[in-house]
């Protein structure tokens, strides 16, 4: 039964999740309320290791769910479940794309799918911040969760990157592997 209910949510998850891997966010956040697979905390470490590792990151997130919740099988479900409706809504479109390529209300249903993705990447990047800056906790306690250390650290490396990546300076920007490592330091020395 836990197979036919990985098909069923990672099948609904990359059918909705239009925008790439962090539009699942709000998906996953969902199936951890809903199943005892795994937990908001853990949420939050997928997207770390899904974000530093090679691949899409919401298949990522996929595999490493489907692993959590059913071992090999589970993650091989998972995955090819999140990329089957991907899969075929591309064949779909591929197909109807040049007839319809100059069709006014195609390009309108296009153009508002644009606020539609950001909407969901907001979403993501809301629940990201709940989770990693306050641990969490309900809209109503938000203040009085927040992590100080974890917020200093974000925006220490975040001002790093930023002025790294200035055109004066870019030549001395770092990969995004030493961020994520100088993170993962920090983070266990704290």
């Amino acid at each position: 039964m836990t197979y036919l209910q990985l098909f069923y949510e990672f099948f609904k998850t990359g059918l909705f999740a239009v925008g790439g891997g962090m539009a699942t966010i709000p998906f996953l956040r969902e199936i951890a309320e809903k199943y005892p697979w795994y937990t908001t905390a853990d949420l939050i470490d997928m997207i770390a290791i899904s974000e530093s590792t090679p691949g899409p990151v919401g298949v990522n997130m996929a595999t490493f769910a489907g692993y959590m919740a059913g071992s090999f099988l589970g993650a091989l479900i998972a995955t090819l479940s999140l990329v089957l409706p991907s899969y075929l809504v591309i064949l779909v479109i591929a197909r109807m794309m040049a007839a319809f390529r100059d069709n006014k209300y195609v390009n309108y249903a296009f153009s508002a799918l644009r606020p539609a993705v950001v909407a969901l990447m907001a979403t993501a990047a809301l629940s990201i911040f709940k989770i990693a800056f306050c641990h969490d906790a309900p809209v109503n306690e938000l203040f009085n969760n927040i992590d100080i250390k974890a917020i200093v650290l974000f925006l220490i490396l975040f001002l790093i990157m930023h002025t790294l990546a200035s055109p004066k300076l870019k030549k001395y920007a770092l990969h995004p592997v030493i961020y994520i490592a100088v993170g993962a330091i920090v983070g266990i020395m704290l």
